[in-house]
């Protein structure tokens, strides 16, 4: 049960990492388009820079949890080299827990922040008067998915057995990246 979750969680972090590729390639077209048009026709698309920009929140967001299933965040490691066995462990724990009430918040203030622009009917101030609850949409979409990758990081930690060795093949491969 407990594996199978985490499975879930990491499949859909993955999926997230996948659609932000596809979204930086999306925004890379875009702007390539914006470039051929003034170059080749004088005139403009008229919604390269505020689409670029919801295309770059949207990325962000999608790929906030499989940054985190990747362990690719910048990460404060000092606690985590000093400490061994059950102390290292509740540390890990207690980190990915905060991690999850903080997803858990943001998630909800994005709902909230979406639902606004659903309530009103909210355009944007732009030529295209966008429906601003669609690109909105994907921040509580985004906190959601890291929220539960939170989840299944703790999950997976509170799984994994305690070691007294002094550190793990991550931590190993983490010094040997950065010269120590």
């Amino acid at each position: 049960m407990h594996h199978r979750f985490i499975r879930f969680c990491d499949g859909l972090s993955r999926a997230g990492g996948i659609l932000s590729g596809i979204l930086i390639v999306g925004a890379l077209l875009l702007i390539l388009g914006e470039i051929l048009v003034r170059t080749l026709f004088h005139g403009t698309l008229y919604i390269t820079e505020e689409y670029s920009g919801y295309l770059m929140a949207a990325l962000t967001f999608f790929a906030l949890s499989f940054t985190l299933k990747e362990k690719a965040h910048i990460r404060m490691v000092f606690l985590f080299s000093v400490l061994k066995g059950k102390p290292k462990k509740i540390l890990e724990i207690y980190a990915y827990l905060l991690g999850a009430l903080f997803s858990a918040v943001l998630t909800g203030t994005t709902f909230l922040f979406f639902w606004d622009s659903v309530v009103n009917q909210s355009r944007s101030m732009q030529i295209s008067e966008t429906y601003l609850a669609i690109p909105q949409a994907v921040l509580p979409l985004g906190s959601a998915l890291l929220f539960l990758q939170f989840c299944a990081e703790a999950v997976r930690a509170l799984l994994s057995p305690v070691t007294d060795s002094s550190s793990s093949k991550e931590e190993k491969i983490e010094a040997a990246s950065l010269g120590r």
